[in-house]
């Protein structure tokens, strides 16, 4: 069985790019350009959220199904570069070739990861195959937004039609699961300033165990599992969380709903 590798990624505004893309002084910190970014940004369209070649990945984090077992992490050390955790992504990709899952991450996770792996030099050719190497790659690729080697879930929910795009959070809740606890996307930005990168990171790999129980709610709809096999799956997520030691997981267990 091909495995299953559910990611998503953490960002905060590449303030070494924008000091040179916004002209800014080599001694203005870090903080004051995040500021005039997000001033510009919201003079410019009314939100501060910044263009996705604007973004630093920070975090990624994975949950993975393969055989017998299932795991949730999150890629280097707190304090790996950024170039590091990209390319350990990649070549995670490049040794298993597993089908992606994300949420919204044909909009958001995988542009901004091209853009950064552009920015730093990294190889990925498994990852760009389009049937040049593997003539399968030609009807099943990462790179179509209509195949399945990656599978964006809300996008395909959605139909296609961002109109009808609905955030991770309330359909996890809806459907039982914690959904999001104590942070979100744009709380991030204040906590890597105030130096909490490991609570950037534990809240990246509840985001991807949400994100996996969502996935195995919509392989029982699309009859990929039946009912017995989907609670084998989600039991073993739920037993596989209740041996991990951090708090983020018990409070996860916590608020997840029998």
């Amino acid at each position: 069985m091909t495995p299953t590798l559910v990611f998503d990624i953490e960002t905060v505004p590449d303030t070494a790019g924008l000091r040179k893309l916004l002209d800014l002084p080599a001694e203005t910190s870090d903080e004051d350009v995040a500021r005039v970014a997000f001033h510009q940004r919201r003079q410019h369209n009314g939100s501060e959220f910044l263009p996705l070649h604007q973004h630093r990945v920070v975090a990624i984090s994975c949950a993975l199904r393969e055989g017998d077992s299932f795991r949730v992490w999150t890629l280097g050390s707190p304090d790996a570069p950024e170039q590091e955790i990209i390319q350990r992504f990649y070549d995670g990709i490049e040794k298993y070739t597993p089908n992606l899952v994300s949420w919204n991450g044909g909009g958001f996770d995988l542009p901004v990861l091209h853009y950064r792996a552009l920015v730093h030099g990294i190889s990925a050719p498994r990852y760009w195959d389009m049937g040049d190497d593997d003539r399968d790659f030609k009807w099943n690729n990462y790179i179509s937004r209509y195949h399945t080697r990656h599978l964006d879930l809300m996008d395909l929910l959605a139909m296609f039609n961002g109109r009808a795009n609905a955030p991770l959070d309330e359909i996890a809740q809806l459907c039982g699961f914690p959904g999001k606890l104590g942070m979100d996307g744009s709380k991030v930005w204040d906590a890597y300033a105030h130096g909490e990168i490991d609570a950037i990171r534990d809240y990246c790999e509840t985001d991807v165990a949400n994100t996996h129980l969502v996935f195995l709610r919509f392989q029982l709809m699309r009859g990929m599992l039946d009912q017995g096999a989907y609670e084998r799956e989600v039991a073993l997520v739920r037993d596989t969380l209740a041996a991990y030691p951090g708090q983020h997981w018990q409070e996860f267990l916590h608020h997840w709903q029998p």
